[in-house]
């Protein structure tokens, strides 16, 4: 975030499988999980949820009602459990991936609960590269989002 003014970040959008942010916008599950690679985020900010691999765009995004991170990726499931956008299986594979890439040096993790959860009436292509970490999103590019995607 280096020579980004804090108060021009609302929110920040993140890379999701298709099928599993469907969970998200269909209103099944209000609990996003990741590595704590985006630390600034707070309760009131957006996240814009990035399709991966199939349909790539952003589908829809969600309000931050809370982050919390974590030491330990396993306390996330005990205390959010079916809440949470991925099942306890898969979750558990992704924390085992996250170890297998060489990322095990006791990274926290970060539980985002999300409200107001809406699907875009139209899937906007990013003008830039969405990366598997995640990146903030500014004030000018949340309003470009908005009106491509036919809420503006």
């Amino acid at each position: 975030m280096e020579g980004m003014p804090v108060e021009d970040v609302v929110g920040a959008t993140f890379p999701v499988p298709k099928s599993f942010l469907e969970r998200i916008l269909d209103g099944k599950k209000d609990v996003f999980v990741k590595p704590a690679t985006l630390t600034k985020l707070k309760k009131g900010m957006k996240i814009v949820f990035y399709a991966s691999r199939e349909d790539q765009g952003f589908h829809g995004e969600a309000e931050v009602e809370s982050v919390e991170v974590f030491d330990n990726p396993l306390k996330i499931l005990e205390r959010y459990g079916d809440r949470l956008f991925l099942t306890e299986k898969e979750f558990k594979e992704y924390v085992a991936s996250q170890k297998r890439w060489g990322r095990e040096r006791h990274k926290p993790w970060m539980a985002i609960v999300l409200r107001n959860i809406r699907r875009y009436p139209r899937v906007v292509k990013p003008k830039r590269f969405v990366a598997v970490s995640g990146r903030y999103v500014r004030g000018q590019e949340y309003e470009w989002i908005l009106k491509n995607a036919g809420v503006l």
